[in-house]
């Protein structure tokens, strides 16, 4: 292999004007791992190898990748109808996508507002939720509520109440808020999917009512299955106390379900995994398969109803919020296309037959050096590794090269390891995966 094998034909000057996203830059434009192609549960690298891709891209292309039905469906509407404006008109496909999204979700849940990213539907979620508040005639329900550890995007209102200290130490004060205490205990190590202890932290939420009030709180947002931070399954009965709590208090629950929906929990969404409906729920990454970027928000009835019964003449606006590519044409063929796949090709229910494959496999590394806990649920899975001295984010990078130099794709963030097997993988390509994995580790 030529280092112009690994460059991909991308010259310096190329190189050098990309400010490439969360990665290490100096790192990375030293020894580049550039990606050429995809196809099914497999990258080709640029010099040629497959990588079998342990993550679905980036949560986001479960069903696989290059699909031909996605393909087709994108390249019909560019020739049909490439932009329409989101903004007082709209398309076809904007309606019947909205409609096809409700289908999908717990019952009640059946007013979509459409993002770009899962960034974008934690702020519009956020926003509504302050809004709804203001339209009852309560202005003063405006705190937010995240929980440590959890992720809900990169923007102000999304780092404010995510719980990661190094996606927020850099940007200081953003938007009020304040978090309630993760559910990751030390009992529940090497648990396999969700621990039977924890309910009991949902109790942290009346210590947060008690200091702030409930007439001051607007929602709280918490991913049901936290995965950014390391596959954090909840702990059984947790969610459904945290309901109980939100509902006693007039307090909106939100659900970001970025990475659970659509999908990889084994149902749906999470709610309906876990068996607690949220008010609103967050959705992206699966829902175009990772092809397009869009997102979408999907609220109770009672909640976008607050916002027509208070929004003034029939023709004003009634909530000033949206994006220029809000419900993009071809972003809506693809969704439409990627559900149709979900259902026609019973990958929901694929999802729950594979997992108890990732289970069982992952749980096998229990004992190897570094690894402190293993935890798991749906196709999601992820190590603790003990950090080297010094340099707490060492090893796991550290395991990502070389299963990369192997032809495996994971993640590596903070001190884990993070899988999201494809919905189509089969049970040997988990059980390789998971070998590989292990040896790596053995061999640091």
């Amino acid at each position: 292999m030529t280092a112009n094998d690994k460059f991909a034909g991308i010259t310096q000057a190329q190189m050098d004007a990309h400010w490439m996203a969360f990665t290490g830059n100096r790192q990375f434009k030293q020894d580049p791992r550039i990606i050429t192609a995809a196809k099914g549960a497999y990258f080709t690298s640029a010099d040629g190898r497959q990588i079998f891709d342990g993550l679905s891209g980036l949560w986001t292309c479960g069903a696989g990748h290059s699909r031909d039905e996605i393909t087709e469906a994108v390249s019909q509407q560019m020739k049909t109808l490439d932009y329409a404006p989101a903004f007082q008109f709209s398309h076809p496909k904007a309606f019947e996508l909205a409609e096809r999204i409700t289908q999908f979700m717990p019952a009640g849940l059946n007013r979509v507002f459409y993002t770009n990213s899962g960034s974008e539907s934690a702020e519009t979620s956020l926003k509504i939720a302050r809004a709804y508040w203001r339209k009852k005639g309560m202005p003063s329900k405006t705190k937010l509520i995240g929980r440590a550890k959890g992720y809900h995007g990169v923007n102000w209102g999304g780092i404010s109440v995510g719980g990661i200290g190094p996606n927020r130490a850099l940007f200081g004060e953003a938007v009020a808020a304040d978090h309630l205490p993760h559910t990751v205990l030390p009992e529940n190590k090497f648990i396999k999917g969700m621990p039977e202890t924890g309910a009991h932290k949902a109790e942290d939420m009346l210590e947060l009512i008690a200091l702030h009030d409930a007439s001051n709180i607007a929602a709280v947002i918490v991913e049901p299955l936290a995965g950014s931070a390391g596959v954090l399954p909840p702990p059984v009965g947790y969610l459904k106390r945290l309901k109980e709590i939100c509902e006693q208090h007039d307090i909106l629950l939100i659900f970001d379900e970025v990475i659970t929906g659509f999908g990889r929990m084994g149902s749906n969404t999470g709610a309906e995994e876990f068996g607690v409906v949220p008010d609103m729920i967050n959705v992206a990454k699966q829902l175009t398969n990772g092809t397009i970027p869009m997102g979408a928000v999907i609220a109770k009835q009672e909640i976008y109803d607050v916002f027509m019964e208070n929004g003034g003449p029939e023709y004003a606006v009634e909530l000033p919020h949206g994006y220029t590519y809000s419900a993009h044409p071809v972003a809506c063929a693809a969704a439409l296309a990627s559900l149709d796949i979900l259902e026609n090709d019973k990958l929901v229910p694929r999802v729950k037959s594979l997992a108890p494959v990732l289970e069982e496999s992952i749980h096998q590394l229990k004992g190897l050096p570094y690894i402190t806990d293993i935890r798991n649920y749906g196709l999601a899975a992820a190590l603790t590794i003990d950090a080297a001295p010094g340099e707490p984010l060492l090893r796991p990078y550290q395991i990502a090269m070389k299963m990369w130099e192997k032809g495996f794709y994971i993640r590596y963030g903070g001190d884990t390891i993070q899988l999201g097997l494809p919905f189509i993988a089969e049970p040997e390509q988990i059980d390789t995966l998971v070998s590989a994995l292990g040896d790596t580790i053995k061999a640091l």
